[in-house]
């Protein structure tokens, strides 16, 4: 006979689930323009697009709702999630673009600061504005602070809204297994879902990727022979 082992499961085993999600469609990003830091509100479509996507896809069920700061996000959270918590944390703003903000790619194309800034690496900053480095930085303080929240609170499952930047930051340098952060982008309102135990998080500072967020809807049975 097969001996049976129970393993105590412990807080440092406990996994703590996060729905990464990208807000919803601006104006800006309707019409090519960089807005960073700038804080605009969701456009119509961007909202219809939200309210399409409930339609379509399953999003989660959660304790709590995590979300930057900026209109875009807040409001995203209030149309994906209106029935949840939603706790505002600054440092998961977009990346400051300083001068950058609100200028489209043309507008820059003539200037050689621009030119400068994407050739260069992780430390470089448009004027007045904020490099990778700053931004991994306080994107870390923010996991961190969200992270200990939920453990502190014993909340298994919680979504976090912010901005497409943050998103292929954040999951390249903190999760496993390493990708791209090219293949890391996520579009409006969708994202992916990271799990992180205590011992995973205090020893290595690193969560493991899920996969996809939102879920596929699951068709629901039309005859008796949908079990079978």
């Amino acid at each position: 006979m097969r001996a049976v082992i129970f393993i105590e499961r412990t807080d440092k085993m406990k996994g703590y689930r996060i729905s990464v999600l990208r807000h919803g469609l601006t104006e800006a990003n309707e019409n090519g323009i960089y807005i960073g830091s700038t804080d605009l509100p969701l456009s119509g479509k961007g909202s219809a697009e939200l309210a399409a996507k409930m339609d379509e896809f399953d999003y989660p069920s959660v304790h709590r709702v995590y979300s930057s700061p900026l209109r875009r996000c807040t409001e995203t959270a209030e149309i994906l999630f209106p029935c949840t918590e939603l706790c505002t944390v600054d440092d998961l703003r977009e990346l400051n673009l300083g001068e950058f903000e609100n200028k489209s790619v043309d507008e820059l194309l003539g200037r050689d600061d621009y030119k400068a800034w994407l050739r260069g690496g992780n430390d470089a900053r448009p004027p007045q504005g904020e490099s990778l480095e700053e931004m991994t930085a306080r994107t870390f303080k923010a996991l961190h602070e969200i992270i200990m929240d939920m453990m502190n609170d014993g909340l298994t499952h919680c979504a976090m809204i912010t901005h497409g930047g943050v998103i292929s930051n954040m999951l390249s340098c903190f999760g496993l297994p390493k990708y791209d952060p090219k293949t890391l982008t996520a579009d409006f309102g969708e994202g992916f879902d990271i799990i992180v135990t205590a011992q995973m998080w205090l020893n290595s500072q690193a969560f493991e990727i899920l996969g996809y967020c939102p879920y596929e809807k699951i068709p629901d049975p039309v005859d008796e022979d949908f079990f079978a």
